[in-house]
């Protein structure tokens, strides 16, 4: 009998930047994850890619609109590993925590969404606050 080979492992692939708390800022946070997931060898228009970009606009615009402080930046953190993707979107307002779907909006509120869209979209997703302002939601998706 022999022993089973080790499986080799693939080294985490990580890229951060701070963008502006604009929706300059959330547009370009996409853009961003679309055109780094490319370089990492998941293509513009793969199912995997199209997923990440629409999560990192949808974080990316709550850090903006309920996150935002003057003169303070968000950082995107996109993780690839062999099991999958995380993304990060870390804003500097812990006090104000994403509801999800525990709030369904009225149906005909004009805002309200987005965490809807994040619960559907991602396999997995959450919040860390700390150190203090900060909070990380964050979502992860399996490759």
């Amino acid at each position: 009998m022999t022993a089973a080979l080790p499986r080799p492992t693939v080294p985490a692939r990580t890229f951060t930047q701070l963008f502006s708390s604009t929706r300059r800022g959330a547009r370009l946070a996409r853009r961003f994850t679309a055109h780094q997931l490319d370089t990492w060898g998941l293509p513009y228009g793969s199912d995997l890619s199209h997923t990440a970009a629409l999560l990192v606009a949808e974080l990316a615009a709550n850090a903006v609109l309920h996150g935002r402080v003057g003169g303070r930046d968000f950082r995107l953190t996109l993780t690839l590993e062999a099991a999958g993707l995380r993304i990060e979107v870390t804003d500097t307002r812990c006090e104000r925590l994403p509801t999800g779907g525990r709030r369904p909006p009225a149906d005909d509120a004009e805002s309200g969404r987005g965490m809807l869209l994040v619960e559907a979209l991602a396999d997995r997703w959450g919040v860390r606050t700390g150190p203090f302002p900060l909070k990380t939601v964050w979502a992860e998706l399996s490759t």
